[in-house]
């Protein structure tokens, strides 16, 4: 049995990061068009290409190929209304419901998508990936990779996990989901 070989990578740095704000679709923070499949060669043969339907995740993309494949279900997580905003603005304005939303998974204070929402939506995202083998390239979001691994892990961790720009970890299907910390730079 060929193994599904999941990578999944965070975007590169955009402003709303450097600012320590929930994203909105901004593009990121530098960018160049010469740029494109640079990155290309990091990886054996040729991975099955996937993003995220943001700007942010298609420019990333771009580094490693033109062949992508957008899949909504590497959205990032819908922050409704505290879009834009910066953390710290939220703990000064509302700071209970900022709270609310770390220790309840249930919780959407913000109008948008529940942790536990997003974390369902990868969870079935994974599962369609088990019948197929082979590399795959995800480029996604901080949150949505948390998301992978928390299901991958089955453990309540989601907010104790910090996803770099660029950072990128690998799952591996072979009859259970593993986790495979990737050497060096990539």
């Amino acid at each position: 049995m060929q193994a599904t070989r999941l990578t999944l990578m965070c975007h590169a740095r955009t402003v709303a990061q450097k600012l320590a704000s929930l994203p909105m679709n901004e593009p990121l923070e530098c960018y160049e068009e010469s740029a494109k499949g640079s990155r290309s060669s990091q990886f054996e043969g040729a991975p099955r290409l996937l993003c995220g339907p943001e700007l942010r995740t298609q420019q990333t993309a771009e580094l490693f190929g033109n062949n992508v494949e957008i899949v909504p279900a590497l959205r990032d997580c819908d922050f409704g209304r505290w879009s834009g905003i910066r953390i710290n603005d939220l703990q000064k304005s509302e700071p209970e419901a900022l709270q609310a939303w770390f220790d309840d998974p249930t919780s959407a204070p913000h109008g948008g998508e529940s942790v536990a929402q997003l974390a369902e939506r990868v969870a079935q995202w994974l599962k369609s990936l088990e019948a197929t083998p082979g590399p795959i390239l995800a480029i996604t979001h901080p949150f949505v990779i948390r998301a992978a691994l928390t299901q991958v892990l089955q453990a309540k961790a989601f907010n104790l996990i910090d996803v770099e720009p660029l950072s990128a970890i690998e799952l591996r299907f072979t009859g259970r989901w593993r986790l495979r910390l990737l050497e060096g730079d990539i």
